[in-house]
């Protein structure tokens, strides 16, 4: 803390007039005035006149002496100056009359030159005196610039100061001195403030500066004591109760890791962008991420500690305090350490399941790792157990739907061969075409030879008679043949109607029969997307229980509390700082 230096300020007031000035010290002129006799008679001082020059103009006013006895400052200080020598120097006696005096080395005293005034008076040269007086070059040259300032015309420093001491003036008064810098200055100046001429020991102020200094020392001391104890208190000591924990306290603990994959059957290649993303990792991602739930949620937990024990195990007495639950403890509190002992990643670039599971010794963390496993390979089964079970269900649905179809056709055709006694109606009909065709062929040829008989002048009669009853019987059997295939016979039925109802039947059976196969090749199809559709779990790294302690990891632990607790102490201190600011604000 600094204290800035202290000035006092003055105000300067203008006083009477120099004609009421010069009224009242009219009778200490005559004590004041030298005698003719001393010496050349002093030249008389010029009138006074306006310092600005014009005529009529009031005469700036004058100040008065000060009482005798009355000790004046004239502005600097009591020290002596150094160029400045004492009326008893030895070089003032060698000194010549009209030379100036020299320096003294003590400053001069107003009070003692008012004193020394009348005995100078009674010297024979009033400027003699003046010089013995040791006033000062600066001193001299102020008083000339007095008297100048006065309207007089002093030739020498020691008549300056002659003249104004008879015309009543003092020239090293301070109302002088302010009146001659408020002239040099403006004119409407009329108030001046100086700072204070009080000067400091030098050995108050280095006694002050050396307060100072021990009050800063001693706050910076306090702060940082204050600093060290909130740091012991926030992040040191619960850094050190952490490192014992960690050290001394903590059970061993074994972690078991595994990694696995889920992976599918290759899919028949349909081209570039259909095999793009086939046994990448983004082919079963979504598999993954439902699996790596399913290991983390409260069902997992459940069937390992119905399994093998996970409460029993994490409730051992020669686990710590803060790894250890209660033999009564709820699901919620037991789930709660199993979320933070089992630890399960998935990398999507690679598809891989990174497993890690912590227990108390080696064989119980490999025991839950291998069951965990477990019970990940039954739901990547029943993942697409229910898609394959649609696929299979519809195309054997359609299938069986068809076959059905196709045995009614088959034995409506049956039916149709039994009542009708045809077994095959286009041969039946085929044959007796065929007969049909060939009997008329006989006619044709029995015609031709009754034409040629008919032909001769005297046919032969038996012969003609021959050859017209053969004509006459095939063209019976021609038409008794035609008349069997439009003609019903028992049944009600003629061999046309059974030839349409057996193709109907026929076309029917081959319609079901076709349709039968396309409901066995989507079955077939069916069947091999179900099973294309299959995820497996193919283990990458097999559980196999450490056999050295895993955790704690001390001096890692230990170094991330400390982090967190400078973290957090630090946070808290900015929050404070800002809090403060704004409210002080």
């Amino acid at each position: 803390m600094t204290m800035k230096p202290t000035a006092k300020k003055f105000r300067v007031r203008r006083v009477g007039s120099v004609a009421a000035l010069l009224a009242s010290d009219a009778e200490g002129a005559e004590t004041v005035a030298p005698p003719a006799a001393a010496g050349p008679a002093p030249r008389p001082a010029a009138p006074l006149a306006d310092p600005s020059g014009s005529a009529g103009q009031p005469v700036r006013p004058l100040v008065p002496l000060s009482p005798l006895g009355r000790r004046t400052e004239d502005g600097f200080g009591p020290e002596p100056f150094a160029t400045a020598r004492g009326p008893q120097s030895p070089a003032a006696s060698l000194r010549p009359a009209g030379a100036a005096s020299a320096p003294s080395v003590a400053g001069p005293d107003p009070v003692a030159a008012d004193l020394q005034a009348p005995a100078a008076a009674d010297s024979d040269d009033p400027l003699a005196a003046i010089r013995a007086e040791g006033l000062t070059g600066r001193q001299l040259r102020m008083a000339r610039r007095v008297a100048q300032k006065h309207g007089m015309n002093p030739e020498t420093d020691v008549e300056a100061v002659h003249m104004l001491r008879r015309a009543g003036i003092d020239p090293f008064q301070r109302a002088n001195m302010l009146e001659l810098v408020t002239g040099e200055g403006e004119e409407g100046a009329g108030r001046i403030q100086l700072p204070s001429t009080e000067v400091r020991a030098e050995d108050a102020r280095a006694r002050e500066v050396w307060k100072l200094q021990q009050d800063i020392a001693r706050r910076r001391r306090r702060k940082m004591l204050l600093l060290v104890a909130r740091l012991v208190v926030f992040v040191f000591l619960p850094t050190l109760m952490a490192g014992w924990y960690f050290f001394r306290v903590a059970t061993p603990m074994y972690a078991t890791t595994s990694e696995f994959v889920i992976q599918q059957a290759d899919a028949p290649a349909g081209g570039a962008l259909g095999g793009l993303f086939s046994g990448t990792g983004l082919a079963t991602s979504q598999d993954a991420i439902t699996v790596q739930g399913y290991l983390q949620s409260r069902e997992a937990f459940l069937r390992l500690d119905q399994d093998v024990g996970f409460k029993a195990h994490f409730s051992q007495p020669f686990i710590d305090p803060l790894q250890r639950i209660e033999a009564d403890a709820t699901n919620e509190e037991a789930y709660g350490l199993f979320r933070n002992l089992v630890t399960i990643g998935f990398d999507p670039t690679e598809g891989v399941i990174k497993m890690e599971v912590v227990a108390a010794d080696p064989a119980t963390s490999e025991a839950f790792s291998r069951a965990l496993i477990s019970y990940a390979e039954e739901q990547v089964d029943n993942l697409t157990q229910r898609l394959r079970a649609d696929q299979m269900s519809g195309a054997l649905s359609s299938f069986e739907d068809a076959e059905a179809k196709m045995l009614a056709a088959q034995a409506r055709v049956l039916e149709l061969q039994e009542q009708m006694g045809v077994l095959d109606p286009a041969s039946e009909t085929a044959s007796l075409m065929g007969q049909i065709s060939t009997f008329e062929t006989q006619l044709a040829e029995k015609r031709l030879e009754l034409q040629q008989l008919m032909d001769n002048p005297r046919p032969n009669a038996a012969r003609v008679q021959g050859t017209e009853g053969d004509i006459s019987r095939l063209q019976t059997l021609i038409a008794d043949l035609r008349s069997q295939l439009t003609r019903a016979d028992g049944t009600g039925a003629s061999l046309a109607r059974i030839t349409g109802e057996l193709r109907l039947a026929e076309a029917d059976l081959t319609t079901r029969q076709a349709l039968m196969q396309q409901a066995l090749q989507q079955m077939e199809t069916a069947r091999i997307e179900a099973n294309r559709q299959t995820r497996y779990l193919s283990l990458g790294v097999s559980p196999v229980g450490p056999d050295e302690a895993t955790y704690p990891r001390a001096v890692e632990n230990t170094l991330v509390s400390f982090l967190i607790f400078a973290g957090i102490y630090l946070m808290a201190s900015l929050t404070a700082s800002i809090l403060r600011e704004q409210v002080s604000a």
